[in-house]
């Protein structure tokens, strides 16, 4: 089956593509959508097709495309950014046009700001952090307090306060193609809004200057970071559409140890969290990251939200969490999996279903090198549930559901208590998977 078109509108009227070869090659990376009154529809003024995954249910999600002049807005710097965005509780339709790479570390004059940059004037400093909660003399029953933690949470909110943006309701967030659009080091927020559209950004080296050591977290305790690429937090109708998601040029490789524990400053990728609903997240590029994608950020999450639609992206040298899955209605379909270990990042699972959530996971690919084990694939606490179908593992048909449970004492369970319907985009079979994704995912594809 051709990958079908990317350049979509949620208009029922009769829509006219212009650009026949393009069109016939299935892959619409330059087409113009026409309604029948030859109305243009530019990349910025796109919406989701309708029946394209969870996101189009109900009143389906259109972003800014109602955005009049003077709420269309072309950005590059990270001050023009934030004027644009303007308040997170103004609903008025707005376009934001990514123009090239936006520093999310500078100040509003432009200048480049370091982590030394936001302890300035806090008194922390990491040498008297790692002195103050030394395991030997701490202890490790108990999260750091005290005039080093408070500091450090003091700097953390420095930078916070400088690379979170509030992105609200109503509103596209698209990159300009041919510029390299994209944000590094920053994180935008899309918190208890709703109707919002990201589309063709890479976003880059988002890290955290002030990890906090948490010495009861697992056996040996962990450093925890605190910003995701792109963060979902009670939001809803939310479309995330051919973006690439990186730790470049940082690596977790580079990263040092404390404490003999990994000090680890990247968070998730792309977190979908405290009962956000209706999203689909299609056609993105996952690579080099640990803990990429997070639906449900505990185990009480909210109960009878969280259906998110995830198809047609890639995932190369990604850890886990592609996604990790809790409580919601999670439709996975038509992504490659690479699972080959790449600049260090080495799988240790794909999908995590967990916490009663409902999970169908349908006509993907997972190339899987030489040595690789089929039963690693999946993973799960035996209340989560993965239906599966179609899936291909170096392009033979492999029920993965029953290889897991094969070698697991916590069974993934093999039914759910919905049927997806809302799959427009849904392909019957994997098997060109790993050659028609290549070309067609992630930023600067769009023209």
């Amino acid at each position: 089956m051709a990958t079908p078109s990317h350049r979509r509108s949620l208009r029922k009227r009769r829509t006219l593509v212009v650009s026949a070869a393009v069109a016939a090659a299935g892959l619409g990376t330059s087409l113009l959508v026409m309604n029948a009154n030859a109305e243009a529809v530019d990349l910025f003024h796109q919406t989701l097709a309708a029946k394209d995954g969870w996101a189009s249910s109900g009143t389906g999600t259109t972003g800014g495309a109602k955005a009049d002049a003077a709420h269309t807005f072309t950005v590059s710097t990270r001050a023009q950014l934030v004027k644009a965005l303007g308040s997170a509780s103004d609903t008025t339709p707005r376009i934001i046009k990514v123009k090239g790479t936006i520093d999310a570390n500078t100040d509003d004059a432009g200048k480049k700001l370091t982590c030394a940059d936001y302890a300035s004037g806090t008194g922390y400093s990491l040498s008297a952090y790692l002195k103050a909660f030394d395991p030997a003399s701490y202890g490790t029953s108990k999260l750091p307090s005290g005039t080093q933690e408070t500091a450090r949470a003091a700097a953390q909110g420095k930078q916070a306060k400088n690379i979170v943006f509030k992105v609200p309701a109503n509103t596209s967030v698209v990159g300009v193609p041919g510029t390299k659009a994209g944000i590094t080091g920053g994180m935008l927020q899309i918190q208890n809004v709703d109707n919002v559209v990201v589309r063709n950004l890479t976003f880059a080296a988002t890290e955290d200057c002030f990890p906090q050591w948490d010495p009861t977290d697992g056996d040996d305790g962990n450093w925890n970071s605190n910003y995701d690429s792109v963060t979902l937090r009670g939001a809803s109708h939310v479309w995330a559409d051919h973006n690439t998601f990186t730790d470049a040029p940082h690596l977790d490789s580079a990263n040092p140890k404390y404490y003999g524990r990994e000090y680890q400053i990247h968070d998730g990728a792309l977190d979908i969290t405290k009962g956000s609903d209706l999203v689909t997240v299609s056609r993105n590029q996952f690579t080099n990251h640990d803990k990429t994608m997070l639906i449900g950020s505990s185990d009480t999450d909210s109960v009878g939200k969280l259906r998110v639609s995830i198809h047609h992206n890639v995932w190369k040298g990604i850890v886990q969490r592609a996604p990790l899955a809790r409580i919601g209605q999670i439709h996975i379909y038509n992504n490659h999996y690479d699972v080959t270990t790449l600049n260090g990042y080495a799988t240790q699972y794909s999908i995590n279903s967990r916490a009663k959530a409902q999970v169908v996971a349908q006509n993907n690919y997972w190339t899987v090198p030489s040595g690789g084990k089929v039963a690693k694939l999946l993973s799960g606490d035996g209340t989560g549930s993965v239906a599966g179908s179609g899936n291909l593992v170096n392009g033979t048909a492999t029920d993965v559901v029953a290889a897991y449970n094969a070698a697991s004492s916590k069974d993934l369970k093999t039914t759910v208590n919905w049927t997806p319907t809302l799959t427009a985009e849904l392909e019957s079979s994997a098997k060109n998977l790993p050659t028609s994704l290549g070309s067609t995912t992630g930023a600067g594809v769009l023209k």
